[in-house]
């Protein structure tokens, strides 16, 4: 069986062929594709926040919520960019849990955006990125290994 399915920490020789089976293996291929997209835009999105380039996000978030904050929403969308690195990062570091987490709140731009007219076309790609991302989840069960245990047992 391959190691990086069975879970041992892959060789050298495997790291090296890593782009061969990513060209050969779809189902691995598929994988690493979300698992990168699933790491880098998280991490791009999140930083805009500060910066607001890509797009003014404080105009994102629907009036409701605002309305239930005790800060303003610039102050909640750098939250929300906050949030968004550290998603990235914990999904390149362990998509097999982190990619459930990312769909989850993904759910909740969802909601977000479907409450607030004018935005239900951004939540459609939403939903798409939300079943990337659970796509992504179930491919990690296969090609990312669980955590151990204290124990040392699977």
């Amino acid at each position: 069986m391959d190691a990086s399915v069975a879970g041992a920490a892959p060789t050298l020789p495997e790291r090296a062929g890593g782009m061969e089976r990513v060209r050969t293996e779809p189902a691995y291929g598929a994988f690493v594709m979300l698992r990168v997209g699933f790491a880098v835009l998280p991490i791009v999105f999140g930083l805009d926040k500060f910066a607001n380039v890509l797009a003014d996000w404080d105009g994102y978030l629907a009036p409701w919520i605002v309305a239930l904050l005790p800060f303003s929403a610039h102050t909640a969308m750098l939250i929300v960019g906050v949030v968004e690195v550290v998603a990235g990062v914990l999904v390149a570091l362990k998509p097999r849990y982190c990619a459930y987490v990312v769909a989850l709140w993904l759910a909740g731009i969802v909601v977000n955006l479907l409450t607030y007219p004018g935005f239900y076309d951004v939540a459609l790609r939403d939903v798409g990125l939300l079943l990337g991302a659970l796509t992504l989840g179930r491919l990690a069960s296969v090609y990312d290994p669980p955590l151990r245990s204290r124990d040392g047992a699977r």
